[in-house]
């Protein structure tokens, strides 16, 4: 709790609560920041929010207000002056790590951070929440916004954390949540098409990944993903690419797989590295040879990172496996895009049959619904149809747009997700997979404009049966 006049300078000795640009979280004692987003003007909702208990507000433009208001001349770096105050915490006390890309974000960003964490204490935050020592926090969106960002930069003060590695999405890059932060590194996994219904293009898309790399410290490296066609777009000082062609600084090579861990080679800086790794699946590979290039870019030897790659615990809600002792696997995955699917099922011919429980998201892109359902199409033996955060559409007409053109016996649709689960483990063979992809480890189903209480994994736990 703070004064009002702590926070920025004016008279007023109002105690704060708490601080928000959303008027829907504004609670009693609330100080209201109404900045401009892309799609909303906040300004607009200042009287809701008075409503909900905000005792202040402050404002870029003049406006008659039953509470104090203060004006300022640039909103989005007071909010930032303001959070930085009212959380006693700057982004210039921690080293940042920065990662984006289409897919392999949560991978990379959390197998970073177990990496570092071994030399220095470092916290992960991205889709999967915050990560803090053995702490897990709740976040709502995979780069939250800055006021709750703020937030949360306390939490890793309070468990004296110094290196903060970062999930950064397209969208907080768009609405400049990023802004006041000067990263230390940066990785890009790809960029393949997704969020199109936002930037509207890939062109843009891309671009906007891009403003990533304009956040770095004058002598910060950029690794990219060099056998990644967008990728390639980026220029930039201190590039550094990756990938299985020899054209890259760091190039991967004999790669090869069993049941529990893939081996294979990084030549980097005239220096051979032979890799066992637990992350199945090649697209696993580019992961971890782009962690493992981030935790090396802060002075720790390749040589130390590399011996513990085999040591390093599984990402939840990506590639999670689980085994049934009716001798099938169940695989949750956060696979959601074309790219995503398709690396994920090709990583599975070993099985004697795939069979895919997933939907695709309401209010999101439809001309995309059809492309996932070719690969489920070619690559899945049996695929469940149910909902995936549907949001205001009919789960059962995405369905309908994914399935599109394809005939046949091998597919059904059961609206409700749990009933699509439990079928599904009705259904496995031995030596079958259930890949269950699309939500990961979400705790919420979003219908209309709630997030009611759901989890996959949970739905898994219902239905597994393990050895005691």
């Amino acid at each position: 709790m703070k004064k009002l006049n702590q926070l920025i300078d004016c008279s007023y000795d109002i105690e704060i609560h708490g601080v928000s640009t959303d008027s829907r979280n504004v609670k009693k004692g609330y100080l209201f920041v109404a900045t401009k987003g892309f799609n909303v003007d906040h300004y607009d909702y200042i009287n809701d929010a008075i409503k909900n208990g905000a005792v202040a507000v402050v404002v870029d433009r003049s406006g008659d207000f039953s509470i104090p208001t203060l004006i300022v001349s640039d909103i989005d770096k007071a909010l930032i002056s303001i959070c930085e105050s009212f959380y006693d915490v700057s982004s210039s006390e921690f080293h940042f790590i920065g990662i984006t890309g289409t897919d392999g974000k949560t991978t990379t960003a959390t197998i970073v951070r177990n990496l570092l964490n071994y030399y220095v204490p470092t916290a992960y935050l991205g889709t999967n929440g915050l990560f803090c020592e053995d702490n897990i926090y709740h976040t709502n969106n995979t780069t939250p916004c800055i006021e709750e960002l703020y937030y949360l930069f306390s939490v890793v003060k309070e468990h004296k954390c110094k290196v903060i590695v970062m999930e950064v999405s397209s969208e907080a890059l768009l609405h400049h949540r990023v802004d006041s932060i000067s990263f230390d590194a940066v990785g890009y996994t790809n960029i393949t098409e997704d969020h199109l219904n936002i930037h509207k293009n890939i062109e843009n898309y891309r671009e906007c990944k891009f403003l990533l790399a304009k956040l770095v410290h004058k002598d910060s490296k950029i690794f990219i993903n060099g056998d990644d066609n967008n990728c390639h777009f980026l220029t930039a000082d201190n590039l550094v690419k990756f990938g299985v062609n020899d054209e890259n600084d760091c190039v991967i090579s004999h790669i090869s797989s069993c049941k529990d861990s893939v081996k294979f080679i990084i030549n980097y800086n005239d220096q051979q590295y032979v890799v066992h790794s637990p992350f199945l699946g090649e697209y696993n590979v580019y992961n971890v040879v782009l962690a493992w290039l981030l935790a090396g870019s802060f002075g720790v030897p390749y040589d130390n990172l590399i011996n513990n790659i085999p040591n390093l615990p599984l990402v939840l809600g990506r590639r999670e496996l689980f085994y049934d002792m009716r001798g099938f696997t169940v695989l949750l995955d956060y696979a959601h895009t074309e790219n995503g699917i398709l690396n994920l099922l090709q990583s599975l011919s070993d099985y004697s049959q795939i069979i895919v429980v997933t939907g695709a998201a309401g209010g999101r892109e439809v001309e995309k619904r059809s492309k996932i359902g070719d690969i489920l199409f070619r690559y899945a033996n049996y695929i469940i149809f149910t909902m995936d955060d549907p949001r205001f559409e009919n789960p059962k007409q995405i369905a309908l747009e994914m399935i599109g053109k394809h005939e046949g016996d091998n597919y059904i649709f059961i609206n409700n997700r749990q009933d699509a689960i439990n079928y599904a483990f009705q259904i496995a063979k031995k030596d079958s997979v259930i890949a269950i992809i699309g939500k990961g480890r979400d705790n919420y189903m979003a219908i209309l404009d709630k997030k009611l209480p759901y989890s996959d994994y949970d739905e898994i736990m219902k239905n597994l049966i393990i050895e005691i």
